[in-house]
């Protein structure tokens, strides 16, 4: 025989009870008839808490009462046939007389005692349970109804109230001989004490009525039908990830359920626990899922935790002080203090030097805590051996719960690992010696961050979500777009990542999205937006927004992001840039980044700095990572001057080369800017940084390409005449490289602490010899890489290049 207990939102609407419906014609035909527990339908409980506290404060009940009326006679209407519908009619009619007559007390007396609000309460599941025991009667001739207040027997704490588990037992197995083949339908929630008197069985009350009678029938299984599939890894309104788990232990279960999962309330779970009863979570709106079934052995699981659980608004209380220092009873007397004033403890941690306690409280209990706490130990106060009271507020409680963590190396560490790579500070840490839960107190305004970290950090079958905000539309911002939409599939299937472009600007207009910015329509949601693009607005709204794995990536050429990346990293937020003015600057503010990024356990990448997609500087840091010593470093890492060189051979004059790199796009509009060196010195010069050379951009000596004549050119077309009347000065350069069978380069070279970029001549022995079209080149002469340097060779500038570059630094930021 099964139990089936329905929740408020499977009896909430015609639908709903439909859906009911079918579900217990699959268990009609069963040889023992199942015992079905009902909920009031849902939003009723709340209005009858609202009808009661409102006419004790002298407000009219009536419109609600109509409400409840109508909701009840609708559904009547809707599922009875006609001549059932008056019988129905008559006893919710008489139900609600006598729900009036007690509200009419109430707001006569302006009183609500804890009996009355029982009894009041109780007329949510009688009306529920009588109407859909008469809508079910004309499906199942043998459906009974049964009011629980008779058969579940409590003591008299209205509101919660103890269970008389032997004498409810024999009450309910007699009932059930009684209706033997009948199925019955059971009021959840409520019960009586030996008086008759109306009482409740507390939160997930309906839920503890079907364990009860589970119990006392010997249940084969309870099924808890909600508007879920099941218990999840976590809370699907937070972590868009969660996902249904197929079983979990009772102590798991009661773990998830203490620390926020509402699924099913803990105490419920008792009675099925000590008979070993399984309980199956299952989904009214999606019956044909399996849903979660809860029972005393599960099968192995290979998942080092089972899910994440949490409670969103808690108070921490710290008790400390050198009077707490060895002396025995201390943590009795204050937790018998606060027992006595039946205030709550959700957590409790102690210093092992036993010099404070701390312990979280629901925030109304707060204040009432430390009242009762300073009057209990005054003396001590007085004589400094405890500090006063200290509080926290606006705090959450995240719990990773599962079995399998006892065995498993290495759990706690993951967890810190998430969380603080998040910037999700620890306020306080407890684990039981059973290793089925650490929970964490942390701040509330990071829960939602603090959960999607975790979430991704264990369940790593699943993909871990980056989330990017991005500045800069230009070519390679496009062009990032562009590959990251192409390649989002590929992403998750291979490499277990998606990424969410939550917020993008550029110098005109901003735009933001915590779900992600869709990449077929970002132009357009950009184009449409009212939001006037202010950088420093939008680093605060990334802040603000608090995004799990969150980057900041910095597609332009400007100074002017340089001067947020320290504040972006202290927000615990990764940088990638293909902006190399930040890197190029002071040494001391090149350090203050690196420093920076590490102190706070974010990455800063920025491979694009020097040769655009090129793997150049991870090349670099993995050959110093490894213990190799760099003696030399030799490159071209100009697309504008490896073109020119390149094609000054043969009866090609530098004047006409020049022209024809610039209307091919490779230089600036000025090609000063690319031929005097400049920007060639800021990539050797983050070369050296990284190479470890404490070196300013004027260490770095320049040997310039043109005569002083075109230096001094007052415009682009004066650069051009000039640079035609030095014909003879280059013919030269040329004609000599020739007549030696060497070629002319611009080359870059680090060696012995000391950068220098000079125009050299090279032989066929030169790796760079061969160079051709606009490609960079860069060779690494180190310990391991003496006799044959480590090359690295290909295009190293275009929107293709290096967005992919910026993509490459993306998808590596937290591995």
């Amino acid at each position: 025989m099964n139990i089936l207990k329905f929740g408020g939102t499977s009896v909430g609407s015609v639908e709903s009870i439909r859906t009911l419906l079918t579900i217990l014609k699959g268990e009609a035909n069963s040889k023992e008839k199942p015992v079905v527990v009902l909920s009031a339908m849902s939003g009723v409980t709340n209005l009858l808490i609202s009808m009661a506290e409102g006419a004790a404060n002298g407000i009219d009940f009536t419109a609600g009462l109509a409400d409840l009326e109508k909701r009840h006679f609708d559904v009547v209407k809707s599922l009875l046939t006609i001549q059932n519908q008056n019988p129905a009619f008559t006893r919710l009619k008489l139900y609600f007389n006598q729900l009036e007559d007690l509200l009419q007390g109430v707001l006569t007396l302006r009183e609500l005692t804890p009996k009355t609000r029982d009894m009041v309460l109780s007329f949510g599941e009688r009306c529920s349970t009588l109407m859909i025991c008469k809508i079910a009667a004309q499906e199942f001739k043998e459906a009974v109804c049964a009011d629980a207040s008779e058969l579940i027997k409590t003591d008299s704490t209205f509101g919660n109230a103890k269970v008389n588990m032997e004498l409810s037992s024999q009450l309910i197995q007699g009932f059930r001989r009684e209706n033997e083949g009948k199925m019955i339908f059971v009021t959840g929630f409520i019960s009586s004490n030996d008086a008759g008197q109306i009482t409740t069985l507390g939160r997930g009350g309906s839920d503890y009525t079907a364990a009860i009678f589970g119990s006392a029938l010997n249940a084969a299984e309870i099924q808890i039908w909600t508007d879920v599939n099941g218990m999840m890894t976590a809370d699907p309104r937070m972590v868009t990830k969660a996902f249904s788990l197929p079983e979990l232990t009772y102590t798991e279960a009661m773990e998830l359920s203490y620390f926020g999962a509402k699924v099913i309330y803990p105490p419920t779970m008792i009675p099925a626990f000590l008979k070993k009863i399984p309980i199956v979570i299952k989904n009214t709106f999606e019956p044909e899922f399996e849903g979660t079934v809860i029972r005393h052995d599960c099968k192995p699981s290979n998942l080092p935790i089972k899910g994440i659980s949490s409670i969103n608004n808690i108070s921490i209380l710290n008790v400390e002080g050198s009077g707490m220092v060895g002396k025995s009873g201390f943590s009795g007397r204050l937790f018998s203090l606060l027992a006595r004033e039946q205030i709550n403890i959700i957590l409790i941690t102690q210093s092992s030097s036993e010099h404070s306690i701390t312990f979280a409280v629901q925030p109304g209990d707060t204040e009432r805590a430390r009242q009762v706490i300073e009057l209990e130990f005054e003396l001590e106060l007085i004589a400094k051996k405890l500090d006063p009271v200290a509080i926290e507020q606006n705090l959450a409680i995240i719990a990773i719960v599962g079995e399998n963590m006892k065995q498993t190396p290495g759990v706690s560490g993951k967890l810190f690992h998430a969380l603080g790579r998040n910037g999700v500070n620890v306020r306080a840490i407890a684990q039981g010696s059973s290793e089925y839960n650490i929970s964490v107190i942390i701040s509330a305004k990071d829960l939602g961050k603090a959960l999607n970290a975790v979430h991704d950090g264990f369940f790593t079958q699943l993909t871990k979500t980056l989330h990017a905000f991005c500045l800069g539309t230009g070519n390679i911002g496009q062009t990032l777009f562009k590959q990251l939409n192409a390649h989002s599939d590929y992403l998750q299937e291979n490499n277990g990542i998606q990424v969410k472009i939550a917020g993008i600007s550029n110098t005109r207009k901003m735009l933001f999205n915590s779900d992600g910015i869709s990449l077929d329509s970002w132009q357009d949601e950009l184009a449409a937006t009212s939001h006037t693009a202010d950088l420093k607005e939008f680093v605060t709204e990334m802040k603000r927004m608090n995004l799990p794995n969150c980057v900041f990536i910095d597609n332009t050429a400007s100074p002017t992001p340089i001067e947020f990346y320290e504040e972006v990293f202290k927000s615990n937020i990764s940088v990638i840039t293909c902006n190399k003015i930040g890197n190029s600057a002071s040494y001391q503010q090149y350090k203050t980044f690196r420093d920076a990024a590490k102190q706070h356990g974010v990455d800063f990448f920025y491979e694009t700095n020097v040769g655009a997609g090129l793997p150049i500087i991870r090349t670099l840091k993995d050959l110093m990572n490894s213990g190799d010593r760099i003696a030399k470093i030799e490159a071209i890492l100009s697309g504008t001057i490896s073109f020119i060189f390149n094609n000054f051979k043969g009866d090609a004059n530098f004047h006409d080369v020049v022209k024809e790199a610039q209307e091919k796009g490779y230089t600036e509009p000025d090609p000063r800017d690319d031929l005097s060196g400049k920007d060639f010195m800021r990539k050797i010069l983050i070369l050296a940084r990284d190479a470890g050379h404490s070196m300013e951009a004027a260490d770095v000596q320049i040997e310039s390409v043109l005569p002083k004549a075109c230096l001094e050119a007052q415009t682009v077309d004066d650069f051009y005449a000039a640079l035609k009347a030095e014909d003879a000065f280059f013919t030269n350069l040329k004609t000599k490289a020739e007549a030696e069978n060497k070629v002319l380069r611009y080359i870059g070279k680090l060696e012995d602490g000391k950068a220098a970029i000079t125009l050299q001549m090279v032989d066929e022995s030169h790796p760079f010899y061969t160079l051709s079209g606009s490609d960079n080149i860069i060779s690494f002469t180190t310990d391991r890489y003496k006799e044959r340097p480590l090359v690295v060779k290909g295009p190293g500038a275009g929107a293709e290049v290096t967005a992919a570059g910026v993509f490459a630094d993306l998808i590596n930021v937290g591995a």
